[in-house]
């Protein structure tokens, strides 16, 4: 009987590493992880200042994780159940109507966020997609990636209008998406990304004259609008071997009248305020607000670090970003919005809490701030 039990153990455990090893194979194969800069461009990058050894650095000293292992971590996530977690049922969301993004004034701000960190800024005439996340389905294992509240969108890609500019603020799977680039390469003019990003793009068929790679304080311009990269701290890599191998930004918006800043992800820093002296003050700050955890402090912000991030920035408003889709915390899905916006009101900076698919238009009226995920 012994011998046996220990031979059905053998033959789990032999399934599961071939599952395993059959996984890792398929993601490394999968056109999902992207594609690699090349030694030249490697050797431009670290003319930046801050690319070192093949990574790409943060101004600061960062620590991936500041309790525990990665193992830990990941352990944590998939067998310590959260009844709070997600939510009982799909968000609340406003369809977004197609033909009223194109009727629009040079004089108009808007920006309507698609959950997590997907949002459309229109300013200056222009539609500037940010971190395009259009897909309820996530990376190349979709059975091991959280899963979207919602099974549709505000919007699909296909929906969307002829977009002016897509900016990525960093490599991850919920920030830029295979599926959602390739629905909309052939309808974006350009794509405003950071160092080495671009080789993704260009493995996944855009046209390189639409893509252009930006370093910290680079910046664009568009007819009646300019666009900065800024740093942020954070890390990045699509695969197992590529951990920090392309950089990550913020980035700030600017027209002749308005300005908004989006902080991509990151955790709290002086840039901050740096960017706030040199690009504030800003109509608008879309601030990274949710996925925290004490085990990776320096990588993601606390929704209190969001609100002082939103006033180093100088920012009149601040709009929390970074939740509402997935779950990739150990925190209630709606903790995040009811912290930031307990933190902000003893701060008095007014917040915009928009439903998913509901603009949020500046200067005209009051901001949606209804606390709909209670």
């Amino acid at each position: 009987m012994y011998r046996i039990f220990k031979l059905l153990a053998r033959l789990a455990l032999g399934v599961v590493a071939l599952l395993l090893l059959a996984g890792v194979a398929f993601a490394n194969l999968s056109p999902e992880l992207g594609g690699k800069p090349t030694k030249a461009q490697q050797q431009a990058y670290a003319q930046s200042g801050h690319y070192l050894d093949g990574e790409f650095q943060n101004l600061m000293p960062t620590t991936m994780m500041t309790g525990g292992s990665t193992f830990s971590a990941l352990w944590r996530f998939l067998f310590a159940k959260n009844p709070a977690a997600a939510p009982a049922a799909p968000l609340p969301f406003q369809r977004l109507d197609s033909l009223s993004i194109t009727r629009k004034t040079p004089e108009l701000v808007r920006v309507t966020w698609f959950g997590h960190s997907a949002s459309l800024v229109e300013i200056a005439g222009q539609n500037i997609l940010l971190d395009p996340m259009l897909s309820v389905k996530m990376g190349p294992l979709s059975w091991v990636t959280p899963t979207r509240y919602n099974p549709q969108l505000a919007i699909t890609a296909e929906q969307l209008p002829p977009i002016d500019a897509v900016l990525i603020s960093h490599d991850h799977y919920d920030h830029l998406d295979y599926q959602t680039i390739l629905r909309l390469k052939d309808k974006t003019a350009h794509f405003y990304v950071p160092l080495g990003v671009g080789a993704h793009l260009l493995a996944w068929g855009v046209a390189p004259e639409k893509v252009r790679e930006l370093d910290w304080h680079d910046s664009v311009r568009l007819p009646g609008l300019t666009i900065v990269s800024t740093p942020a701290r954070h890390f990045s890599g699509r695969g197992l071997t590529n951990r920090n191998s392309t950089s990550w930004s913020s980035w700030v918006l600017k027209s002749a009248t308005k300005r908004v800043f989006y902080s991509g992800d990151g955790g709290y820093g002086p840039h901050f305020a740096e960017i706030g002296r040199q690009h504030g003050p800003f109509d608008l700050a879309l601030m990274e607000c949710g996925q925290y955890d004490a085990q990776w402090a320096q990588i993601h912000m606390l929704p209190e670090q969001s609100v002082q991030a939103a006033l180093d920035v100088r920012a009149r408003v601040m709009q929390p970003v970074h939740w509402g889709a997935f779950t990739e915390a150990h925190h209630a899905w709606n903790e995040p919005p009811k912290r930031a916006a307990a933190e902000a009101a003893r701060r008095q900076l007014p917040l915009a809490t928009p439903e998913l698919g509901q603009p949020v238009t500046l200067g005209a009226g009051p901001l949606p701030n209804a606390a709909w995920w209670r």
